[in-house]
């Protein structure tokens, strides 16, 4: 197996990857370790201060908002969480201080990550009657490499009216996708196999060159785009110009005069594999981090049947 980042991605966390001398089980075999094997963090446990309390001005504030606890700590769930393995954090049940403990008393700086978070309503004499409290207004009492980043700081979270106070501590470990949402890192993960497009007929093409499309890179789609040989094997413009062929198919009474003058033919043996992350991962780590965890699972499948074997 081969792979190769497809030129002019990745773009933010999106990613296209070219995967060669392969099959496709073993492409769906990366499709589902990112999706349930990729371990990342995500807050897993969040203790709420309750009960009526008063703030630095003598208000008397209460802990209650708009949503109930179950809906804000889901929320908190699905923050993306900055994940960096090489921070040296391990699993709870790994965990030297905490796999032996009980589950309410597991927990230490070296498998998990605390946050928290503080928040009033708007003060009595205030104009405005709402607040809006965001991810953004959580703070991480352990290593700043794990602060929330900015571009999820403008999640909401809840709302406080006056008189109304939110506080409380999170605690995000790491985990996987198999077992909750949370710990997945990717979305729309996808394959479909490479194709290259070629010009059968150009005067009949004209009948798509005419409607004066793009590709997303700003190039002309024409005859120009095809070159010499007749062909498109640039897989983002392959891409591109495959949706542009929804202009000329069926239904658009275009049909007839397209007569199939450009067709895609199949490459074997190769995919274009594509996905994007929510964050917590850069998508090229989170592609290698699959490939590990694959690799270390048919070892161990491996030392199993040397074993049975022997």
């Amino acid at each position: 197996m081969k792979t190769e980042i497809v030129q002019g991605w990745p773009q933010g966390h999106e990613i296209r990857i070219l995967i060669t001398d392969t099959d496709a089980a073993q492409v769906n075999a990366i499709r589902r370790a990112l999706i349930a094997d990729v371990p990342k963090l995500a807050i897993t446990r969040v203790d709420f201060s309750q009960g009526v309390t008063q703030d630095n001005k003598g208000e008397v504030v209460e802990s209650v908002n708009v949503l109930p606890d179950e809906v804000l700590a889901h929320r908190l769930a699905m923050i993306p969480i900055p994940t960096n393995m090489d921070e040296g954090l391990v699993f709870p049940d790994a965990c030297e201080n905490c796999k032996d403990v009980v589950e309410k008393d597991k927990g230490c700086p070296m498998c998990q990550v605390l946050y928290t978070l503080s928040a009033r309503g708007p003060s009595a004499d205030s104009d405005e009657e709402l607040r809006t409290v965001y991810a953004g207004d959580i703070t991480t009492i352990s290593d700043p490499v794990f602060d929330i980043r900015d571009e999820h700081k403008t999640i909401p979270l809840t709302v406080l009216s006056k008189g109304q106070f939110l506080e409380f501590y999170a605690f995000a470990v790491l985990g996987r996708g198999r077992d909750h949402a949370k710990w997945s890192p990717v979305a729309a993960v996808g394959f479909r196999p490479q194709q290259v497009a070629v010009l059968k007929d150009a005067k009949a093409a004209e009948t798509l060159f005419g409607l004066g499309l793009t590709t997303t890179d700003g190039t002309p789609i024409d005859a120009k785009l095809f070159g010499k040989g007749k062909k498109v094997t640039d897989i983002n413009h392959v891409m591109d110009l495959e949706k542009a062929l929804h202009q000329v198919g069926h239904g658009t009474g275009r049909e007839a005069d397209f007569a199939e003058s450009i067709v895609m033919e199949t490459v074997d043996n190769a995919y274009v594999f594509s996905y994007e992350t929510d964050g917590s991962l850069d998508p090229v780590t989170a592609f290698n981090m699959a490939l590990d965890e694959l690799a270390g699972r048919f070892d161990t499948i491996k030392e199993q049947l040397d074993g049975a074997l022997a």
